[in-house]
């Protein structure tokens, strides 16, 4: 099975909306059982937390629902676990990246998400949080076009 965790500040803006749209394509292409997907912060401020209210709204008028999702702290193991790693933003790839001081081959995993968007003009997902509505509707833009970005790349090297 392949392992994808996103991973953002504070897991409830950014990443879950991450998690929610890429397990949302992988129902739409029957991949569900073939691909795990989570979420987690590099921060510990809402730890089993739900999404914030407005990641939620945003997802579900795009039909993605985001109710089982809760908030955790990336930890070391997650690294060991996961096959793609990847940081909404160079923050918290650069905390990913300290992770992994003891074990430097593991950086190979951790990717900045919007990598996997190649023809978008930005490399960081935004963090929404002190901002209104349009701040959200523009993550989600960016999560769902890395997300088949993403999604083509894991077809392609995993031949499923």
């Amino acid at each position: 099975m392949v392992r994808v965790l996103f991973v953002c500040m504070g897991n409830i803006c950014r990443s879950p909306l991450a998690e929610g749209v890429f397990r949302r394509m992988l129902e739409g292409v029957g991949l569900n059982e073939k691909v795990y997907v989570d979420s987690a912060g590099t921060h510990s401020y809402h730890v089993g937390a739900p999404p914030d209210t407005r990641s939620q709204s945003t997802a579900l008028r795009r039909g993605v629902d985001l109710r089982g999702i809760r908030a955790r702290r990336v930890e070391e193991a997650d690294l060991l676990e996961f096959d793609y790693v990847l940081a909404m933003d160079r923050d918290n790839f650069e905390h990913l990246l300290a992770l992994c001081q003891e074990q430097p081959e593991l950086r190979d995993r951790i990717h900045l998400f919007l990598d996997f968007a190649p023809d978008l003009s930005v490399r960081e997902v935004p963090d929404p949080y002190y901002g209104g509505p349009s701040g959200f509707e523009r993550v989600m833009d960016l999560v769902e076009e890395a997300a088949q970005g993403l999604l083509i790349q894991i077809r392609k090297r995993y031949r499923i």
